[in-house]
């Protein structure tokens, strides 16, 4: 197992544990923050890391990145004056709970002594206050309970997507080579020097993948389809089938094994576009990004015409 495969196990299996956390309320809120903040970053949360550490050691009035979560989290008091709960969520879940406490003790007290209604009146007026600001810490809890939910919840599932989707393709991949290899083994080889270049990210590494991506096409289409002198009538039009007309091979070698027209006209779509942007000519304005995209679309090409089986078709004339 390789660091990044033990790393997104790790982060995956982290994610997890951590909803449970959240959803069963089985830790304590700054065990809770400590154990997202290390989520975050592993993951390459920056700003949720960041946010995070708010939430343990208290809100900056100079940090841009602050004050807007105090607003995301319900934290002002009063905007304007720059009033609120600036405080770590311990803070204010300590803060809660004394005026809990207050408000039982005041009632305990209320039983008893003169001016009774005076008395009444000042306790209801201060259980109010109290029962407000428990109310607002309470909902500032909430939000950050809920923040911290959806950021690890988009972290488990983006990475359980990931783990499924990476399992899929390696088995897919594992299928596709032995197919290369079998039908077409000089095109296997040529696939790892056109990873190696794109890793560059350079120009002419970008350059020189896509030269060689367009020769895997050219490679495959001469050993699935070999060249003749002979034409093919094929959709009303007669194609060449010499050394040259890589296209006009691959194209054939679809037509006669799928009966589907739209999937034929989905794949020659596809292996047109494919040899227009592999092509010397518009190298200049492929990005590596692109180049990386137009490779796995090249490997998945050669992978869907190889299943494509035996000849089903006898539709297409020789001439």
């Amino acid at each position: 197992m390789t660091d990044a495969q033990s790393e997104a196990e790790h982060i995956l299996s982290l994610s997890r544990e951590l909803l449970d956390d959240i959803e069963l309320d089985r830790i304590a809120s700054d065990k809770l923050l400590l154990k997202a903040s290390r989520l975050a970053r592993l993951a390459g949360s920056e700003e949720i890391r960041k946010w995070i550490s708010f939430e343990m050691q208290g809100y900056s009035g100079s940090d841009d990145l602050a004050l807007r979560y105090m607003t995301l989290t319900g934290r002002w008091t009063d905007y304007e004056a720059k009033k609120g709960y600036w405080g770590p969520l311990a803070q204010q879940e300590a803060a809660i709970e004394t005026q809990k406490a207050r408000i039982e003790a005041t009632k305990l007290g209320s039983m008893s002594g003169e001016n009774m209604v005076f008395v009444v009146d000042r306790l209801n007026r201060s259980h109010s206050a109290l029962s407000a600001s428990i109310n607002q810490m309470s909902g500032v809890r909430s939000r950050v309970l809920g923040m911290i939910h959806n950021f690890v919840s988009g972290v488990y599932y983006e990475r359980q997507f990931a783990d499924v989707a990476a399992t899929t393709f390696e088995a897919y991949k594992k299928e596709v080579d032995a197919l290369i290899a079998e039908s077409a083994g000089d095109v296997l080889v040529k696939i790892p020097s056109v990873i190696a270049r794109l890793r560059e990210k350079d120009e002419e590494a970008v350059s020189q993948a896509l030269t060689t991506c367009r020769r895997i096409l050219e490679g495959f289409a001469d050993a699935i389809f070999p060249p003749s002198d002979e034409t093919y009538e094929l959709g009303g039009n007669t194609l060449s089938l010499d050394a040259s007309k890589h296209q006009n091979r691959i194209n054939v070698y679809i037509a006669l094994r799928t009966e589907s027209s739209s999937r034929r006209t989905r794949l020659r779509q596809n292996i047109s576009n494919l040899f227009d942007r592999v092509s010397t000519g518009v190298h200049k304005e492929v990005t590596a990004e692109e180049a990386y995209s137009l490779f796995l679309n090249v490997y998945l090409f050669l992978g869907e015409v190889l299943n494509l089986g035996a000849a089903v078709s006898d539709e297409i004339e020789v001439c």
